[in-house]
């Protein structure tokens, strides 16, 4: 009875704390243009703790009844201090006003935000778009994606190469999500720009490690970026005329304050240019890229809001009217959010994703070849939020997705004669479930745990081979076929994705973090060429390939180095293993070929390494410092006698620095550098000759057995902002700025390959046969730009 009692008290008990506690709960806005901000700061002065918006400006904190004072921070914006008294639960929502003065802007935030210090997130880098916009870059031209190589553990293999490597990973391991559709082919113009409008993107966040139980399906990195809703406020229009493209925004309010609209479209003009001296131009050839960005929503009401976004972008490649190629991206996201109640947040996500490429050659129809590939997917992904308390997020979902694999649709003609080389479609399904927590323990203790599991299912109709056994590093034989139908499985795959991180505070100043997670990815990106390209292809896990698996651990400590946090230091450690890695036979030929997977090979990888990052916020003068050195590294059998050997983007040492001065009130100055290690390559070490050709040999089945000389690279610009100021004293009610560049100052011609060729010149009877080695750099000169930029 007596036990029975106190039970009762204790349910009681919690009960009656249970009702003494509301809910306090809003979306935080820019007053100026309505668009909603991502990771703002909500600190509860009297219980020392707070939350951040999510990715749709929305917060909840539920607290004990009382009076509290609300501080929302953000960078860029002006502080609001409310207070507020619980008595009941309470919709809050707030509109933060820009900073008049960026300089007065960063001052304020740098005393009010939660630090990175505080934070519990880490392997994370976060780029404000006014910092990508001010970064030297070709051109002259605000890039994304190169802004982003600027960043610990994140690197390129050189100029012009598609993509980018994080912390050991290939080019296929990152998954790059624009408004959550997975981009497959980031580059435009072969790896010179990206496919992201920096007028319409509004957040950027690459998750290197500690990655979120809600995302998966790539071993290496998450790029997550975000489109801007547009402005609910008044009508803008934003744009730019440079050296190689211009660009053009327009956005504004359907309904003011209700539904808004945005419109951001890019075009290249090289071709166009150039087209009075290039003969080739002139008979049809083509080489330019465009891309239109767009995004609209509409407010239902206070619980209820609906976002639809799409992406189309095209390269073209042409050599006269009917002959080259052209690639590109298209993306779709549909998206719901609602507000159950004062704590529980939804958001439904529809997505659809496609990837093609097309090649043609031959003048005429009797004599021709065409090849299309692509890769298409749709996506449902409904994630919830639920706000326990003021020291507990849980966030719970789920993802499905179907995948549809054209590797190529191919005919070649030979004076009419069709033959169809067409490979099979394959179809494919991946789902998964998801749950974690975020978890403020006390002041001194921060975790973050959650559990993900994903299965993978390989279905018909089509063709599946079986290959038999062999010398290592040879082609397997084939030794059966099977035919399945329609949605009969062939192969299926699941796996436990856990993902674990911690927050200790060491004082005031300084924290120290660590992370684990597994990662799995079902997909492989089929390359064996120094950097990707276009006409790589993606093939799917199957019977005769296995999911990649990777297991990362981080340490790191962080300090901000000053009381005011004007200056932020932190070192980061990174062990990661993986398992399934795709490797290639020698001469293995990854084109329509059927048999492609009797060409792969499988074994296990490692990377690791130590990144420091140093970072002045505050200031006329302000910029950062990082430096990695790292190993990533493979072990496959068939491939280098089985023995550990470098990946092809490999770099031990990576030393990178940003800059940024304003000289006064209208001029300012930035500059990069760039010092990184030269990646791993293959060269011969012997030679025979054969009836007077010179044939180089691997005499010892190396693989990247030299390194290329060093890359490094320093990039200057010049920032003029317009007069604000008309001749009547009257303030302009538009902006604009010109920006001069120099990329490559002092001229280095860094090497992206270096290749051996027969001399042109006859040898002398008994006189070795001579050769030479040539080094082929994309970039080996100063080049200088101008780019114009308004807004009105």
């Amino acid at each position: 009875m007596s036990r029975s009692l106190i039970f009762l008290l204790v349910i009681c008990s919690f009960v009656c704390q249970a009702q003494e506690k509301y809910t306090i709960n809003g979306t935080i806005r820019d007053a100026s243009n309505g668009e909603a901000l991502i990771g703002v700061t909500v600190y509860i002065k009297e219980i020392k703790n707070g939350t951040t918006t999510n990715e749709y400006g929305f917060y909840s904190i539920t607290l004990p009844k009382g009076t509290y004072t609300v501080d929302y921070t953000y960078v860029g914006f002006q502080p609001v201090v409310l207070t507020v008294t619980l008595e009941k639960n309470l919709q809050q929502s707030v509109e933060l006003k820009p900073e008049a003065e960026q300089l007065q802007e960063v001052v304020v935030q740098a005393e009010l935000e939660q630090a990175n210090v505080e934070n519990l997130e880490m392997s994370t880098n976060k780029l404000e778009i006014k910092t990508i916009q001010r970064t030297p870059m070709l051109f002259g031209e605000a890039d994304l994606l190169r802004s982003l190589q600027l960043l610990p553990g994140v690197s390129t293999v050189g100029e012009g190469a598609s993509g980018f490597n994080v912390r050991g990973g290939s080019v296929g391991q990152n998954l790059i999500l624009l408004d959550e559709a997975p981009v497959y082919n980031s580059s435009h113009l072969f790896g010179f720009f990206s496919v992201f409008n920096p007028d319409a993107v509004k957040d950027t966040k690459l998750f290197k490690g500690a990655i979120p139980a809600r995302y998966g399906g790539r071993l290496a990195s998450i790029l997550d970026v975000r489109m801007k809703e547009g402005n609910s406020k008044k009508y803008e229009v934003t744009g730019g005329i440079g050296s190689v493209f211009s660009r053009l925004a327009v956005e504004g309010p359907i309904i003011k304050d209700k539904a808004s609209f945005i419109v951001a479209a890019r075009r290249s003009y090289i071709d166009v240019l150039a087209r009075p001296f290039v003969p080739i131009l002139q008979n049809g050839g083509a080489l330019n890229f465009y891309d239109v960005t767009l995004k609209t929503n509409y407010n239902i009401n206070r619980r209820n809001r609906v976002y639809l976004s799409a992406y189309f972008g095209r390269d073209v490649f042409r050599f006269d009217k009917t002959q080259g190629f052209n690639w590109g991206n298209s993306t779709a996201t549909l998206r719901w959010n609602h507000l159950f109640n004062e704590r529980l947040f939804l958001n439904v996500t529809g997505v659809y994703s496609n990837y093609d490429y097309a090649l043609q050659f031959g003048k005429d129809d009797l004599n021709r070849f065409s090849w299309n590939s692509s890769i298409s997917n749709f996506i449902f992904r409904p994630q919830f939020t639920y706000f326990i308390d003021s020291r507990n997020e849980l966030n719970f979902g789920a993802d499905v997705t179907y995948y549809t694999f054209v590797p190529a649709v191919a005919q070649g003609v030979t004076n009419g004669d069709v033959v169809d080389i067409t490979i099979d479609r394959k179809y494919n399904l991946e789902t998964s479930l998801y749950v974690g927590n975020s978890q403020k323990v006390s002041e001194g203790l921060s975790l973050d745990y959650g559990l993900r599991y994903s299965m993978f299912q390989y279905f018909g109709p089509g063709t599946v081979y079986t290959y038999g056994d062999t010398t290592a590093g040879i082609r397997k034989p084939v030794i059966g076929s099977r035919q399945y139908g329609k949605g009969e499985t062939i192969a299926s795959y699941g796996n436990f994705e856990p993902r674990f991180s911690f927050r200790i505070q060491a004082g005031s100043r300084a924290s120290i973090k660590g992370s684990y997670n597994r990662m799995v990815q079902y997909l492989h990106l089929i390359s064996n060429t120094t950097a990707s390209n276009p006409l790589d292809v993606w093939n799917p896990s199957s019977n005769n390939i296995k999911p990649q698996l990777a297991d990362q651990f981080t340490l790191g400590y962080f300090r901000d180095l000053t009381a005011d946090k004007q200056y932020e230091f932190s070192v980061e450690a990174y062990y990661r293993t993986t398992q399934n890695q795709i490797d290639y036979i020698d001469g293995a030929d990854l084109l329509i070929n059927q048999y492609l997977e009797a060409d792969l090979l499988s074994g296990v990888g490692r990377s690791y390494g130590l990144e420091f990052y140093a970072q002045k916020k505050t200031g006329r003068l302000n910029g950062w410092v990082s430096y990695t050195i790292g190993r990533s590294e493979l072990k496959v059998d068939g491939v280098n006698r089985g023995e550990w050997y470098e990946t092809r983007f490999n770099q031990l040492h990576n030393l990178k620095a940003a800059a940024f001065y304003d000289l006064n009130q209208r001029w300012s100055v930035s500059a990069n550098f760039i010092f990184t290690s030269g990646t791993p390559t293959t060269f011969p070490t012997s030679r025979f000759v054969q009836q007077g050709v010179l044939i180089p040999y691997n005499a010892y089945e190396s693989r990247n057995n030299v390194h290329m000389p060093d890359y490094h690279r320093l990039d200057i610009s010049f920032r003029l902002e317009g007069k604000k100021v008309k001749k009547n004293g009257k303030e302009r009610k538009n902006s604009d700025y010109w920006v001069f560049s120099l990329y490559n100052v002092y001229a280095r011609k860094n090497p992206f390959s270096i290749y051996f060729s027969q001399s042109d010149q006859r040898t002398p009877a008994g006189q070795p046969i001579p050769s030479q080695a040539t080094q082929l750099s994309i970039i080996g000169t100063i080049i200088p730009s101008v780019s114009y930029n308004f807004k009105f």
